[in-house]
């Protein structure tokens, strides 16, 4: 018969293992997240005219082209509504799935892949860049835009405690006060400075060699670029466990 001790220890190295093992997997995913939003908002920058992953962008645009009297592109005026309805489509997923928490994260990886494939094939077809403007665009840039939002409410609904992938702002300033806070003598102003530090410089360098591997696709590749962020997000669904 096995001490009382022992068992209670070997309980509370597995709850300790499983916390490590979670902590792991939401750090790969997070960054390997973050490279696509990178891509996907430099592609859509660079073909489309419109930031996919940057909702604040585009209102920025739009305020100031009607402003200054010029007309907003269709597509940045369609973006915050499209991003509204992707969203609430990802939850209505989220909820017909019977799934809570971490396990919500393959089905809508999934759903994100199959958009970014869809944009892909739009792209390959209509060449969107040809016509920023145009109609064929619009619509390839809607499907980009649904792909994000499905990745920002992926996080939400399967991963709460994780740092944003797509919006940089607030990881920057969390990296930079807890850098100060690591590199001072004195007590830090914040809790969890290592922590913070090491959720946030992986998805800051991650959203950045996404968005250079997005430009040198861009540039090199044209209708061809969208191949990278979708192959990643393929790669990604490929490797995430149950």
């Amino acid at each position: 018969m096995k001490p009382a001790g022992s068992s209670t220890f070997a309980a509370g190295a597995a709850v300790i293992g499983e916390k490590k093992d979670t902590a792991s997997f939401e750090g790969q995913l997070a960054t390997g997240l973050a490279v696509v939003a990178g891509m996907v908002d430099v592609i859509g920058f660079v073909s489309l005219k419109l930031f996919t992953a940057h909702i604040t962008g585009n209102l920025v645009v739009i305020a100031a082209l009607i402003v200054r009297g010029g007309p907003p592109n269709l597509a940045q005026v369609l973006a915050v509504p499209v991003f509204i309805a992707a969203v609430a489509v990802v939850w209505l997923i989220a909820k017909m799935s019977g799934r809570r928490g971490s396990a919500l994260a393959k089905p809508l990886l999934a759903v994100q892949f199959l958009l970014l494939a869809c944009v892909l094939i739009a792209s390959i077809l209509t060449d969107p860049t040809a016509n920023p403007r145009g109609v064929s665009a619009s619509i390839t840039a809607m499907i980009a835009v649904s792909a994000i939002a499905c990745q920002f409410a992926l996080l939400r609904l399967a991963l709460p405690v994780a740092p944003s992938t797509a919006v940089m702002t607030g990881n920057l300033t969390n990296a930079v006060l807890s850098l100060l806070d690591a590199l001072s003598p004195r007590e830090p102003l914040l809790q969890g400075t290592q922590e913070r530090l090491h959720k946030t410089i992986p998805l800051l360098v991650g959203f950045l060699a996404g968005c250079v591997a997005g430009a040198a696709g861009a540039s090199w590749l044209g209708k061809w670029a969208w191949s990278f962020p979708a192959a990643l997000a393929g790669a990604i669904l490929l490797l995430q466990r149950e």
